[in-house]
């Protein structure tokens, strides 16, 4: 199993909008399962702790390949290429369980 965890910093600007960005990426991920072979979790959610991340991003998947096919298929391209215009900073770590 690999697990795929990534963390996003909001724009200064979105960040009033935070509610709103978690809820439609929570609806959009959440979509993912079932049509992105070998993803077999996924979920969304906002950090309650302060520091520099707002946004958190968790996944698993079954296979190293499933994770590569996950990062070019196209769903979750329109979902990144969407993140990118209210983020501005992102961290991600993956490891294998």
């Amino acid at each position: 199993m690999v697990k795929h965890i990534v963390l996003w910093t909001l724009k200064p600007e979105e960040k009033k909008n935070g509610d709103a960005i978690l809820a439609d990426l929570q609806k959009r991920f959440k979509a993912l399962l079932g049509v992105v072979d070998g993803l077999t979790a996924i979920e969304v959610g906002k950090n309650y702790n302060g520091g520099k991340f707002d946004l958190v991003l968790s996944c698993e998947f079954t296979t190293k390949e499933a994770q590569d096919s996950y990062q070019n298929h196209p769903a979750h391209v329109a979902i990144k290429n969407d993140i990118h215009n209210v983020v501005c900073g992102r961290e991600c770590v993956d490891y294998e369980v």
